[in-house]
């Protein structure tokens, strides 16, 4: 089984395009699939009134400051783009509005992304599913029937897509995990299930999802946990990425075929330890 890699860098750059960089590195040095952002129309998703209500960050005393200061521009993204090609790494980004979607459109991304808040997000969905690329599908804070929905929309489109099983809590609790969804999500769709983590634990929970059936894992990364933003403490350090990575890709193999067979050097252990007594 080949297992998908996602590096979820989402707003965990806190506007800076070197920090970016830094955390495109080592999802490549790890040997993830992929790096994926977060896009944004500012006036589109957030009204006005939230907008103008006080948030004191690094960038000012607004809401509107903070959310301002986490969004890149489009010279950030082509920036982006140009590195991420020049380090052979696919990227992405999840849009939280149609602009957004249409925006990302014109750097031809390897593949979408579509987060846990836009499954009702019904124009977006069909507007990510007419453009008949793979896409990756978390399924956080939603009902069954809001995913039976939504695996309508892109099927009918014929756009292929995985789900990626998801509680949206920043950090999750490892007890609300909930992995017995991977394989019921498997058997009710009859399609490929990935993970999508927010768990503070480095390896547990994604090892399970790798167990259960899981065939894309996507986590939040960080160059600190300490640092700044909402989503780092549910991350992972970018010098642990390599040791996840690793791990989760022996699982398949580990798992084997549970087909009940001899190994070679299993047989030269029965030959020297076997007793047969009848």
């Amino acid at each position: 089984m080949s297992l998908f890699l996602i590096a979820e860098i989402g707003i965990n750059h806190n506007g800076d395009l070197s920090i970016a960089k830094q955390l495109i590195d080592a999802a490549v040095d790890a040997g993830f699939d992929a790096v994926k952002f977060q896009k944004r129309t500012i006036d589109v998703v957030y009204t006005k009134e939230f907008l103008d209500g006080p948030r004191e960050s690094q960038w000012g005393t607004t809401q509107r400051h903070q959310k301002e200061g986490l969004e890149f521009t489009s010279e950030d993204y082509a920036e982006i783009d140009r590195y991420c090609k020049s380090k052979k790494i696919q990227w992405t980004a999840s849009a939280w509005d149609i602009d957004a979607q249409l925006f990302l459109q014109k750097f031809n991304c390897a593949f979408n992304k579509v987060a846990s808040p836009m499954l009702g997000h019904i124009p977006l969905l069909r507007l990510i599913a007419s453009e008949k690329k793979k896409t990756y599908i978390s399924t956080g804070m939603s009902t069954i029937e809001e995913i039976d929905a939504v695996v309508e929309i892109f099927k009918s489109a014929t756009c292929p897509f995985e789900l990626m099983h998801c509680n949206s809590t920043y950090p999750m609790k490892e007890e609300d995990a909930n992995l017995l969804c991977i394989p019921m999500l498997i058997q009710r769709y009859g399609i490929k299930v990935g993970y999508s983590g927010h768990e503070s634990s480095l390896l547990k929970v994604c090892a399970a999802a790798v167990a259960l059936g899981a065939t894309s894992i996507e986590r939040h990364v960080t160059l600190d946990r300490a640092m700044y933003g909402s989503d780092q403490a549910a991350s992972i350090e970018a010098n642990s990425l390599r040791n996840f990575a690793a791990s989760v890709r022996a699982i398949p193999e580990i798992l084997g075929s549970g087909i009940k067979v001899l190994s070679e050097n299993e047989l030269k252990t029965r030959d020297k330890l076997r007793i047969n007594v009848k």
